[in-house]
């Protein structure tokens, strides 16, 4: 009997129960960002950033340009003024806009090209980086600067860093071109080889992405 009577003294009713501090409040997720670029055909561009860690999304489209709603014709005349883009849509938690940056001038394109790309020939192929707001702006060209300054290219780098009026998504047939014609030759000889540069240039930013209907 007294060995219960001392049990139940032992017992600390709730309401004078230490406050032990709950696990630590999870850090809030940094929203999600945009970049543009473009650098010749917009197939091979968004099919390499298709297949990078961090980004949720890669769009074909049209920026640079004065017309509203272009159309792709419209902007293959290269009366437009716009140049065959790419929005990539990514995740600053898992890859940082220099990473970006430096897949786009080492992997998605040839930075020295000037108003082509490969075959491609036109205004509509020209080098630019997109900027969305002074930070971005400021990343750019401190990267050109430092790309220029070891050397990096036997040429001079033509990329242009403007500021992003509006993006023009293309046409449905256009996106995700890479990944819907991988046989065609196009693809073949000109785009599948930058996503393959990637994978052995950028192997922790290189990912496969999910087969159709997973």
């Amino acid at each position: 009997m007294i060995s219960l009577i001392l049990a139940a003294a032992l017992v600390v009713p709730p309401s004078l129960a230490p406050a032990f501090p709950g696990p630590a409040a999870r850090p809030p997720a940094p929203p999600e960002q945009t970049a543009v670029f473009a650098g010749g055909c917009f197939w091979g561009v968004e099919g390499v950033f298709e297949h990078i860690h961090g980004v949720k999304s890669a769009t074909a489209g049209y920026a640079g340009g004065t017309a509203a709603s272009p159309s792709y014709e419209e902007v293959s005349s290269g009366a437009t003024g716009h140049a065959e883009s790419v929005r990539v849509v990514f995740d600053p938690g898992q890859i940082s806009y220099r990473q970006l940056l430096a897949v786009f001038f080492a992997v998605a394109h040839d930075p020295t090209q000037l108003n082509r790309q490969g075959p491609d020939f036109g205004t509509q192929y020209r080098s630019i980086v997109f900027y969305g707001n002074d930070e971005q702006k400021q990343a750019a060209e401190a990267y050109v600067a430092e790309l220029k300054a070891k050397k990096i290219f036997a040429r001079p780098i033509v990329t242009e860093i403007v500021p992003l009026k509006a993006f023009y998504p293309a046409e449905e047939y256009h996106q995700h071109y890479m990944e819907r014609h991988p046989y065609s030759p196009y693809i073949v000889f000109n785009d599948a080889p930058k996503v393959k540069q990637l994978e052995r240039q950028f192997p922790d930013l290189y990912r496969r992405p999910a087969a159709a209907g997973s």
